[in-house]
């Protein structure tokens, strides 16, 4: 096993030809997202500090993304950027409705995508940066032969499926809305990799999985962790079962490196799920992998309120590199938000969504029923006392 070597910095993987992937103006998934998380960075003047690493995303190969995705896929995909038309044929494989649509560099963007999380992974295994974060990355829902989700090449599973190549004991932890269900498909039968879900229950939101029961097979029996949460649940009770199962499992299985998808629709103004977090939970979170001292490769992932991502982003580059960033947006950031049409002065929230005693017991007592099963099928298998 090569262990990662320990840098000191911390590296932001992105491209501007990630504006030219456009899943088109009627669906929810807007990249312009990710230019106004570099364009808060780049206001508040992160990548002028000497411990702050800007790298130029590139694709992967095709024998990269052939490591986890079926070759015939990986052909349609790339025939779709060459303009071919496959009739009904191309719902066997997800593609041209709904949540998936068909468009001229589909392919090529995915590539890139995949390429920057992959970028991210290497730069960490090989000591170059402590840590690093691919803001495009955290597709987590594609399957090795088929789109899901918004989600065409799982560029998560890519970089790692690189690292455990590497000999090394990777722990996966998604605190997105939607369950991992692709990380946790590619990785099910294998103890190399600890994947842990934490989302809102699949009997209220897309994928419909992500259950306590559902913990792996052979191997992987036990590898796999879901803490499904009600709607409506808030910082406080979703912040609470984020540290009694994350804790204690790295605790246990002690991985080289963690690899975390960082999805912000679990904002209580995302418009696709029904969560109310605000970015004091999802900070709590962050700082925890930023003060871990655990190699970290951080992915983007959902987030459907444009603007509210770009702050939480942000706010995770800040604590990656150790930087506090001032609560006060920039002028010339909130001129680019009136731009687009958006506003905004303040980069955190300033408190939890409030709510009632009764509703965050409800919220509680649900959360405790999962973490129950958790503890009696997965814990011990990990070796959590």
């Amino acid at each position: 096993m090569t262990a990662p070597a320990k840098g000191s910095d911390t590296a932001f993987v992105y491209s501007e030809l990630f504006q030219e992937y456009d899943y088109g103006g009627g669906h929810p998934l807007k990249m312009l997202r990710l230019k106004l998380t570099h364009r808060l960075l780049k206001s508040c003047g992160i990548f002028e500090k000497e411990n702050v690493k800007f790298v130029e995303a590139v694709p992967c190969t095709r024998k990269e993304a052939e490591s986890v995705h079926d070759h015939i896929y990986l052909d349609v995909l790339k025939c779709i950027d060459e303009g071919c038309y496959f009739g009904k044929d191309h719902v066997r494989w997800g593609l041209g409705y709904g949540d998936n649509p068909m468009f001229a560099g589909v392919y090529a963007g995915s590539m890139l995508g995949a390429g920057a999380s992959l970028q991210a992974a290497r730069l960490v295994h090989e000591g170059k940066v402590k840590s690093a974060f691919s803001i495009a990355g955290g597709l987590h829902h594609a399957m090795p032969a088929r789109a899901s989700g918004f989600c065409y090449i799982n560029d998560p599973a890519v970089a790692i499926k690189y690292l455990i190549d590497k000999g090394l004991k990777v722990a996966y932890i998604d605190i997105d809305a939607h369950h991992g269900d692709g990380v946790q498909h590619i990785f099910y039968e294998t103890d190399r990799v600890l994947t842990i879900s934490l989302h809102e229950n699949g009997h209220y939101l897309f994928p419909g999985t992500g259950f306590p029961e559902h913990i792996g097979m052979g191997k992987g029996r036990g590898y796999s962790v879901n803490l499904p949460f009600l709607p409506g649940t808030g910082d406080e009770v979703f912040t609470w079962g984020f540290f009694e199962v994350v804790l204690p499992l790295l605790a246990s299985y002690r991985p080289d490196i963690i690899v975390t998808q960082l999805g912000c629709d679990t904002m209580d103004t995302d418009p696709l799920a029904h969560l109310r977090l605000t970015t004091n939970g999802f900070i709590r979170m962050v700082e925890y992998f930023a003060e871990s001292g655990i190699p970290w490769v951080a992915l983007g992932g959902g987030g459907y309120d444009v603007p509210k991502v770009a702050r939480c982003w942000s706010l995770t580059f800040g604590a990656m590199a150790g930087l506090d960033l001032p609560d006060e947006l920039p002028k010339e950031y909130i001129a680019l938000l009136k731009e687009h049409g958006y506003s905004g002065k303040e980069l955190r929230d300033k408190r939890s969504v409030p709510q009632d005693k009764d509703e965050i017991h409800r919220q509680r007592v649900g959360a405790e029923e999962m973490l129950m099963t958790l503890r009696q099928e997965v814990f011990s298998v990990i070796g959590v006392k």
